[in-house]
C-alpha cells in the first residue's frame, strides 16, 4: 500500500468513529465559498437546546454544575462530542475520535459521584482535547506522519494520568501539521485545518486543531503544546486564550514529539480556553497533582496563593505597570495588531494601571539564536522520522503546488556538537542581558519595582492566508527566554478601521514584504489578540496579570 493510500485509509477510519447521526448532511453545511462559520453551530440543528446551554457555559459553570448534579458527566461529554463534530466538518480540526471510551468514563464518574456524593477531582466530569502528539493508552498519536498510523501508544503520557486523576474526561484529539515545527496546520493524514472565522486564513500551529476546535465551542478546555508560539499562535488567530507555561511546569512525559533530544529551547504543554478561568483552572489543578513525582523534569513547585495575588507585584492593591512592545524593530504588524495595543493600552489606562513603551532588544538575534538550535539536526529528525512510509516531508503550506517557495522549513545542513554548544552559550548570554535589562527598568517605573509585565504582538499579522504564516518571531523570543505568557483576544479585524497606511522606511526586507502582504479585505473578521509575558516561573502571576489586562478590556468594551 503506498504512503496515500495509508493515510487515506486512516482519515477513513476517523469518519467511522463518527455516530452517524451526528453528521451534518453536505446540504445542511455552510457551502465552501462561506468563509465565517463562527456561528453555524447555534444554527445547524444539530444541537438542542440543552446542547447549547452545556457547550456555550465557562469551565467554571461547568464544573459547579457537574459537581452539583445539575448535569451528568455523560450529558456534558455527549453535548461537546457533538459540536465537536460539527466543528471537524467545518474546520477539519480533529485526528482521533473515541466515543464508546470517553462516555465508558463519563458514566464511571457519574456512578462515582451518586454514590459518594463526591467529585473525582477538581475536573471532575469535564471533557478536554488533547493534541494528537499526547498519547492515551490503546489510541494512536501519528502526529501527522503517514509513517506513524497503526502505533498505538502503550501508555498515557503522565499528563494525561494526571487529567484523568483530576476526573478529566479526554475525548477527542486535534490535529497539528506534519512534524508539529510549523505555525500553520496540515498533513497528509488528515489535511488542513482551517480558521472558523474566516476559513480562507490559517487557523495557526501547532495546536492549530485546538485553536479552531476551541473556538468553536467544541471543547471546554483543550491542551496544546509550545516551542516557538504553538499554543499562542493558534489561540490569537483563533481568538480564544491561550497560555505557555515556564519550562518543567507541566509534565510532558511520554508524549511523542519531533527535535526528541533538543532540550535547550524546550516544548511545554499549556492550554487553551475560551475564559481565563479555563487557563488557571487547569494550571491550579494540574499542580495540585504534584506533577513532579510523575515526571523527573517537572520542578518541585506547587501552585502560589501568594504568587497569583501579586505579592512580587506591589501584592495586587496598588497600580501596576505595563510595558508595551508596539514592535520587534524587524517586523512592524499590520494595522489590526496596532490598533490591538492600542485599545489594550486604553483600557489599562482608564482601570488606573501605568503603562510605557518597551524598547525591543536584540529581537533579531534572539530569533536565529533559537532558529540554529532547533536546525542543528531538524532535517535530519524530520526525514527520518517520514522516510519509513516514502512520504515526502511538506516543504510548505501553501494551498497550489507553485506555492512551494512559500518556505518555513530550515535550509542548509545542520551544526557541529561543537558549533550546537557556542549558540547554546549566546542562549545563555542572551537570558541573562535580558534579565538585567528587565531589572533595569525600575528606573522607568515610578512603582519602585520594575516593569511587572509586557504586552506585546503575538505576530506581525492577524491570521494570515494558508501557507502565509512564515514567521514565528512574537512569540520564538519568549521560549528562549523561557518567559511565560497568555495570549487574550481583542478585537477583530474591521475594514473600516484598519486601513493601510502608507510607508515608505522599512525595517528588513522582510518588514516590507509583509507591509505588501496586508489588504484589508483578506484579512476581515479576524481576531486580534496581544500576549501578556512576565518572568521566568512568574507563571501564577502572568495569569493574574492576564485576568487585570482582560477584565480592563472587558470594562472599556462595555462602556
Amino acid at each position: 500500500m503506498s504512503w496515500a493510500q495509508t493515510a487515506s485509509a486512516k482519515k477513513a477510519r476517523q469518519l467511522d468513529s463518527v455516530p452517524p447521526e451526528w453528521l451534518n448532511s453536505e446540504s445542511n453545511l455552510p457551502p465552501p465559498g462561506q468563509l465565517n462559520v463562527f456561528h453555524f453551530p447555534q444554527e445547524s440543528g444539530t444541537l438542542s437546546a440543552l446542547d447549547l446551554e452545556i457547550t456555550e457555559s465557562h469551565v467554571a459553570a461547568l464544573l459547579s454544575n457537574l459537581a452539583s448534579c445539575k448535569w451528568s458527566s455523560v450529558q456534558v461529554t455527549t453535548s461537546f462530542y457533538k459540536r465537536a463534530i460539527v466543528a471537524q466538518q467545518l474546520t477539519n480540526c480533529l485526528t482521533e475520535i473515541f466515543v464508546d471510551r470517553a462516555l465508558a468514563r463519563a458514566k464511571e464518574l457519574d456512578a462515582h459521584l451518586e454514590k459518594t456524593g463526591k467529585v473525582v477531582g477538581a475536573l471532575h466530569g469535564l471533557p478536554i482535547s488533547l493534541k494528537d502528539q499526547i498519547s492515551i493508552k490503546g489510541i494512536e498519536s501519528s502526529m501527522g506522519y503517514v509513517s506513524w498510523i497503526g502505533q498505538h501508544a502503550e501508555k498515557n503520557a503522565v499528563l494525561v494520568d494526571i487529567l484523568e486523576s483530576l476526573g478529566a474526561v479526554p475525548f477527542v484529539k486535534t490535529n497539528i501539521p506534519q512534524t508539529l515545527m510549523w505555525p500553520e496546520t496540515f498533513n497528509h493524514v488528515f489535511g488542513r485545518t482551517t480558521n472558523p472565522h474566516n476559513r480562507s486564513l490559517t487557523s495557526g500551529g501547532s495546536s492549530g486543531g485546538e485553536g479552531a476546535l476551541v473556538a468553536l465551542k467544541g471543547s471546554p478546555l483543550g491542551v496544546g503544546s509550545d516551542i516557538g508560539g504553538s499554543v499562542r499562535i493558534p489561540a490569537g488567530f483563533c481568538g480564544v486564550y491561550g497560555f505557555r507555561p515556564s519550562y518543567n511546569r507541566v509534565p510532558y512525559a511520554g508524549c511523542v514529539n519531533s527535535l526528541e533530544g533538543q532540550d535547550s529551547i524546550l516544548s511545554v504543554l499549556g492550554p487553551l480556553s475560551n475564559t481565563l478561568d479555563g487557563i488557571k483552572t487547569f494550571f491550579k489543578a494540574v499542580m495540585s497533582a504534584q506533577p513532579w513525582l510523575k515526571d523527573p523534569m517537572v520542578i518541585r513547585k506547587r501552585w502560589s496563593d501568594e504568587e497569583y495575588n501579586l505579592m512580587d507585584h506591589g501584592n495586587g492593591v496598588k497600580k501596576l505597570c505595563f510595558a508595551i512592545m508596539w514592535d520587534d524593530a524587524v517586523i512592524m504588524p499590520h494595522p489590526p495588531v496596532r490598533r490591538g495595543l492600542e485599545i489594550t493600552k486604553n483600557a489599562l489606562l482608564a482601570a488606573g494601571h501605568q503603562v510605557i513603551d518597551w524598547t525591543p532588544y536584540k529581537q533579531a538575534e534572539i530569533v536565529l539564536t533559537t532558529n540554529a538550535i532547533w536546525n542543528a539536526a531538524s532535517s535530519e529528525d524530520y526525514q527520518t522520522a517520514a522516510a519509513p512510509s516514502g512520504e515526502p516531508v511538506i516543504p510548505s503550506m501553501g494551498v497550489l503546488p507553485d506555492d512551494a517557495k512559500l518556505l518555513f522549513r530550515p535550509t542548509g545542513p545542520g551544526l557541529s556538537a561543537f558549533e550546537l554548544w557556542q549558540v547554546q552559550k549566546r542562549k545563555r548570554s542572551l537570558r541573562q542581558e535580558y534579565l538585567k535589562l528587565w531589572e533595569d527598568t525600575a528606573s522607568l517605573t515610578g512603582t519602585g519595582r520594575p516593569v511587572d509585565a509586557i504586552i506585546s504582538p503575538m505576530a506581525p499579522y492577524t491570521a494570515p492566508p494558508h501557507g502565509l504564516n512564515k514567521t514565528a518571531s512574537y512569540t520564538m523570543t519568549w521560549n528562549l527566554l523561557d518567559y511565560p505568557a497568555v495570549v487574550i483576544p481583542v478585537s477583530k479585524v474591521d475594514q473600516s478601521l484598519d486601513m493601510k497606511q502608507p510607508r515608505e522606511k522599512f525595517y528588513t526586507p522582510e518588514d516590507q514584504e509583509n507591509y505588501e502582504l496586508y489588504d484589508p479585505a483578506t484579512y476581515e473578521n479576524a481576531p486580534i489578540s496581544v500576549q501578556v509575558i512576565g518572568r521566568t516561573m512568574e507563571d501564577e502571576a502572568v495569569i493574574a496579570m492576564s485576568e487585570v489586562v482582560d477584565d480592563a478590556l472587558k470594562v472599556a468594551q462595555s462602556l
